[in-house]
């Protein structure tokens, strides 16, 4: 898992970045750390295999990846292997079963979603999970004041595909240019680019096995704190030295 030595927000484009009017967040790993409950998942199809169970540590910066990436680290499978679809079904139903028993919004991110509310900003969450998941997560997490949800199969296409990005901006009513994404991997940061949104890499997520230094987001922010600090400095017209 990477992991950034704490330091003053980085931009990486010389080009500027829009004050948003809306932000839309991803959830796994940027609003809500949904690991442990993923990686418990895992670990009892494991058990069910009699197999001893992955350290947490081990499975925790596959999460934001979903099934593929988390099935991959936990047995080392992937779509090509024949099993691999009656596996799937299994990792995603008895996640289902126990998807809320551990996971909580990271700390300090409902500061940050009463400091947008206090902005008057929307915001919203755009997500690759899917809706069977997500609706109960979102009740579950008290997150129902996002003013729009999107989810893995709420489009056509997933992330990085834009599509998903676009519809909560045309749900939001407010032109993707003035829309900042924030997420935890690097497909968040390509569905941003290709949507025409300002792209933020939340460093406090799972981030994958690749630094988000090499994703050419258009900042990286260490805290959801951090976060709250540069969009108030967009939102007064204030860049942060």
């Amino acid at each position: 898992m990477y992991k950034r030595t704490p330091s003053s927000v980085c931009t990486f484009t010389n080009s500027p970045m829009h004050n948003p009017q809306a932000i839309l967040f991803d959830l796994d790993g940027t609003l809500a750390d949904t690991a442990p409950d993923l990686a418990a998942a895992i670990n009892a199809m494991r058990v069910r295999r009699s197999l001893a169970p992955v350290h947490y540590l081990s499975l925790r910066p596959f999460a934001s990846a979903g099934a593929r990436g988390l099935l991959a680290a936990g047995f080392n499978i992937t779509p090509e292997d024949a099993n691999y679809e009656s596996m799937r079904i299994e990792f995603l139903n008895q996640y289902e079963c126990a998807m809320a028993v551990h996971s909580r919004l990271f700390e300090h991110v409902t500061t940050l979603l009463h400091g947008l509310n206090a902005l008057s900003l929307t915001w919203g969450i755009v997500t690759n999970k899917a809706t069977r998941f997500t609706k109960p997560l979102i009740s579950l997490l008290d997150l129902q004041e996002a003013r729009c949800v999107i989810s893995g199969d709420t489009t056509p296409h997933a992330k990085p595909h834009p599509a998903p990005l676009l519809e909560g901006a045309r749900r939001l009513g407010i032109r993707s240019e003035h829309c900042w994404y924030i997420g935890d991997d690097l497909r968040d940061i390509q569905a941003a680019e290709a949507a025409g949104m300002t792209s933020i890499a939340a460093a406090w997520g799972y981030c994958g096995a690749t630094e988000p230094k090499q994703w050419k987001a258009d900042a990286i922010i260490d805290s959801p704190l951090e976060l709250l600090e540069l969009i108030r400095a967009k939102h007064l017209q204030v860049i942060p030295s």
